[in-house]
């Protein structure tokens, strides 16, 4: 079997002994400062292999194996698209090509496909993604204004009628206050939401990796004082729902987890309501304007990283280029 099959059976398993080894390293454009070569972090590696099981399921789906994909292959899988767009942006998808490099480095493919695919493409064209988005001040006030609404009306027959509204209203609050993704405003637990308020009634949310991205960092971040008073107050109906499980926002009176297409649909109709541009209409929108607002009232980038949860200062510091886009004419 040449170098190159030998990861056609397994290639999850062949990646994860790589990732971890001085091979891997090895195949890095840049050697450290003194010279020595250093395994990867386990944080990087656990973002690594999230990446290349992303692009083995791929493969498996097209019938593909990892020693015969050409890059005519791997631009196929980078330029995907659904009907948000492109499902991997530009900047991410330069990163998978060099991943994909390296690996093929490794097993000494000649032609390596992912270099090709550089080659051909130019990195000029994984670089020119629209810049990020963000809410105006007013905007963002609208965008409160028209979040969903449905006051509790007992019934009979549904005593908790509009509590999918409620419960809605309640998460969109803590995505644009907190600064959440959506998987951490889906996965976030009952056992994550503090008990107990500060001086300015903010409530801390620590967020955990469990039921969220599996490459999440635990973090914390504040829950003000507004936003603290809707949540506490869904919480207070999901208790009396007897609404089991440990999800702050269920699916469902199961207790079951939310999907992301249907906190999507719901963020998309409240920017819709508001008369704000639909093309940039999710919680990420939401979390560069939170991020933004940081920045702007004199957060440091070391701060806004430990707040948002994220493994790179200067993740943090790019927020601060996000661009509001006009208001659709009507």
């Amino acid at each position: 079997m040449s170098k190159l099959s030998s990861w056609d059976d397994n290639p999850v398993k062949a990646f994860d002994a790589f990732v971890i080894s001085l091979d891997f390293a090895e195949t890095a454009k840049r050697l450290p400062a003194d010279g020595k070569l250093k395994t990867v972090s386990k944080q990087s590696a656990a973002i690594y292999r999230y990446m290349f099981r992303n692009f083995c399921n791929w493969m498996a789906e097209q019938g593909k194996r990892f020693s015969t994909v050409d890059q005519a292959d791997i631009k196929r899988f980078l330029k995907r698209a659904d009907e948000h767009g492109r499902v991997i942006n530009s900047k991410i998808a330069h990163r998978y090509l060099r991943l994909l490099e390296r690996c093929y480095q490794h097993l000494e493919a000649d032609p390596n496909p992912a270099r090709e695919a550089l080659l051909a493409t130019g990195p000029a064209e994984y670089l020119r993604d629209e810049p990020t988005r963000a809410l105006s001040e007013e905007q963002l006030r609208r965008f409160f204004a028209a979040l969903p609404s449905a006051p509790v009306r007992v019934r009979r027959s549904t005593p908790f009628d509009g509590w999918k509204r409620r419960r809605d209203r309640a998460m969109q609050v803590a995505i644009a206050l907190a600064g959440l993704k959506v998987s951490e405003a889906i996965g976030l637990l009952l056992g994550e939401v503090g008990q107990q308020a500060d001086l300015d009634g903010a409530i801390e949310l620590t967020i955990t990796p469990s039921q969220k991205h599996e490459t999440s960092h635990e973090h914390v971040t504040l829950l003000p004082r507004e936003g603290a008073v809707e949540l506490r107050a869904w919480l207070k109906e999901r208790a009396e729902m007897g609404i089991p499980g440990e999800f702050v926002f269920p699916a469902n009176t199961e207790g079951r987890k939310m999907i992301k297409k249907t906190v999507y649909m719901q963020v998309r109709a409240t920017f819709e309501r508001a008369g704000i541009d639909l093309s940039r209409a999710g919680g990420r929108t939401l979390r560069n304007t939170f991020a933004q607002r940081k920045l702007a009232e004199g957060a440091a980038p070391e701060e806004l990283k430990d707040t948002l949860g994220l493994a790179l200062e200067r993740s943090a510091a790019d927020y601060q280029y996000a661009r509001v886009k006009p208001d659709p004419e009507q």
